[in-house]
């Protein structure tokens, strides 16, 4: 549409009319009820969540783009990601669902809640659009007194996005960037765009070597040992190899 003021949802839903933003399985709420119910970590996992059965049925409302980046996450390992969005300049990070449901805005963080949060200032503080103290607010949201970052719940409650699906079916971390105001940039503004977010970008991905890294072996054969279960004390999200 060209304007960031007509089309805003252009683009949001696919040719089948499935909004792609929350067409991830929800994860979130049977971890929740199963934490309210003391059976995380003994009965019910932390981490790894299995997807629901009705989910993974043929005439389930799942667009054919999710489930093959749902393939995609199954067959390769990822640690970090980002998605990039338009229409903000503001990096949100798990959870996006309100554990309230009823709550449309409230803050509910994971058990890696300082992680996430150092990943969304890393590019929040790099990103030359978010940085600048010349910045106007894109609408109404003054998002520069919280560093440029939000949990996504604390700005709206999203069920099903694709972070919290990484965050509890897998060992990836990711995070929403808003990159710019305009949903629509011109294409002689995409030089610009790309400037105000490449360092942003490889500085995000630098952290992927950040934390602890290593081969958890067998201490008599000495080989390898996959889907190893690695817990950390006060978090409760364990991590497999």
């Amino acid at each position: 549409q060209g304007s960031e003021l007509s089309g805003w949802a252009m683009g949001r839903w696919t040719y089948e009319g499935i909004d792609l933003n929350h067409n991830f399985a929800d994860l979130n709420t049977a971890l929740w009820d199963a934490e309210d119910n003391d059976l995380v970590p003994h009965e019910f996992p932390n981490h790894y969540i299995p997807i629901p059965e009705y989910y993974t049925f043929a005439n389930a409302t799942v667009a054919p783009e999710t489930r093959a980046v749902i393939d995609w996450m199954q067959r390769y390992p990822f640690v970090l990601s980002a998605n990039l969005h338009g229409g903000e300049l503001v990096v949100t990070y798990p959870f996006d669902m309100t554990r309230t449901y009823w709550k449309a805005q409230e803050l509910t963080p994971t058990a890696d809640d300082g992680v996430f949060r150092w990943l969304a200032t890393v590019y929040a503080t790099s990103n030359l659009a978010m940085a600048s103290e010349e910045r106007r607010l894109c609408h109404y949201d003054d998002f520069t007194r919280s560093g440029n970052i939000i949990n996504g719940a604390n700005w709206h409650t999203v069920p099903g996005s694709m972070n919290d699906f990484s965050y509890l079916h897998t060992n990836c971390f990711e995070i929403t960037v808003e990159l710019s105001c305009d949903k629509f940039p011109h294409a002689s503004e995409l030089p610009a765009e790309w400037e105000n977010n490449r360092e942003s970008l490889l500085l995000y991905m630098e952290q992927v070597h950040r934390g602890i890294k290593g081969v958890v072996r067998d201490r008599d054969t000495e080989q390898g040992i996959a889907n190893a279960i690695i817990s950390v004390d006060g978090i409760n999200h364990d991590i497999r190899t």
